[in-house]
């Protein structure tokens, strides 16, 4: 029996590959340092875990959710965006539960767009946007984010007919994985450009809860006129180490709530309803798990970045995310400093290439483990000399 042709042609997994590749080393009896991953380290709040806890012990709630999610949830989300973003949100008709941002974001190309269609994709981005891609059968262009102007994509570069045949575009700050931030600025002209040329928007935020130095990221929703183009969609994953419980949702636009919710009535019958309490409590009850979160990140940024200098390896802070975005030594792809760090140092991270034909003289570094071995693996590629030009190794 052979595959679907829509299967082939999916993407290759870029991180099924990566993790393969560590746990082979680690097989192998190595001490390996992993900083290619994008799964946070810290266990589920207590708080958290203890409300999952008691509803799964309630039997009432072991029957089928409604569709669409249970109404306490959709409240909590729109408790969340007025508490956080000062963003006023319907919960009957402009919330949609997902089973995890990334469903979201694979199953919105089939629900707003045609076989043969164009959409716009930030250039480097997560790889999995490239599955909804496939799957819908749809063409794409990218919209390369640049370090000169701050990860951030110049709508100036797009053609006129780029514009006129784009019909949905994505966006993703803080941005996986460069780091980089979205100003008001940004999001007006995103707006505006997206009115002009009738392209709705979906802002990944998957990372919203992340900013550091005193400057929380704002929500695409904040801006005036956001919900007349797009939706945001969030994750529980990073904001309260929720990863595995895969809970998200998407607000904004409520024509484009309402696809999505259509397609997800045909999929599935929602998430497990103690699962959707306990996330209640998550965007409702004590928010200290946050605020801690936060500054653990900041504080491994901050050693991260301290020991790359000191290295003689000049690098930018990431003012978002919990990933930093370093540059590739000269003399290197992104994927033979990725190969030669595993394989000589134990290190591993994830080569830039991964995320995009701009992605090429980057690797991704993920502050998701402790300090300790934050500052180890810097020491470990500082060993190999490898931040110096081939020509100088002999």
């Amino acid at each position: 029996m052979e595959l679907s042709t829509k299967l082939k042609n999916l993407p290759k997994q870029f991180f099924a590959h990566l993790v393969k590749q560590v746990s082979d080393a680690v097989a192998e009896g190595r001490d390996v340092i992993n900083l290619g991953q994008g799964n946070p380290d810290q266990p589920t709040p207590a708080h958290i875990v203890k409300a999952m806890q008691e509803a799964t012990a309630n039997p009432q709630l072991h029957k089928y959710s409604p569709f669409r999610g249970l109404p306490e949830l959709k409240e909590a989300v729109a408790h969340f965006y007025k508490r956080e973003y000062d963003v006023d949100i319907d919960p009957e008709t402009e919330v949609s539960i997902l089973f995890g941002a990334k469903a979201g974001l694979v199953e919105l190309p089939l629900a707003l767009l045609n076989p043969g269609d164009t959409m716009l994709l930030p250039d480097p981005g997560y790889p999995d946007y490239l599955s909804g891609v496939t799957l819908a059968d749809v063409q794409f262009e990218t919209m390369p984010l640049l370090a000169e102007n701050d990860f951030l994509p110049d709508y100036e570069k797009l053609s006129e007919d780029i514009k006129k045949r784009a019909k949905l575009m994505y966006l993703n700050y803080p941005n996986n994985p460069t780091g980089g931030i979205a100003t008001k600025e940004f999001y007006q002209e995103t707006i505006k450009l997206a009115k002009e040329n009738d392209i709705a928007i979906l802002q990944d935020f998957a990372y919203g809860a992340i900013g550091f130095e005193g400057k929380k990221p704002i929500s695409f929703l904040q801006t005036e006129g956001a919900k007349e183009v797009g939706i945001e969609v969030y994750t529980l994953s990073k904001t309260y180490n929720m990863a595995g419980w895969r809970v998200g949702f998407a607000v904004g636009n409520a024509q484009i709530i309402e696809a999505l919710n259509l397609i997800q009535d045909h999929l599935f019958v929602s998430l497990f309803p103690a699962l959707q309490l306990a996330a209640v409590e998550a965007l409702t009850g004590d928010q200290t798990c946050v605020t801690e979160q936060v500054a653990l990140y900041e504080n491994r940024r901050n050693v991260l970045i301290k020991a790359c200098n000191e290295a003689g390896w000049p690098v930018t802070a990431p003012m978002g995310s919990f990933f930093a975005w370093l540059p590739v030594p000269e003399g290197y792809t992104s994927q033979q400093f990725a190969d030669l760090l595993l394989e000589k140092a134990d290190v591993a991270v994830a080569a830039g290439n991964g995320f995009g034909e701009y992605g090429e003289g980057y690797i991704r570094v993920g502050l998701l483990v402790d300090e300790q071995r934050l500052t180890e693996a810097v020491k470990r590629i500082e060993k190999l000399n490898l931040l110096k030009k081939p020509a100088e190794l002999a």
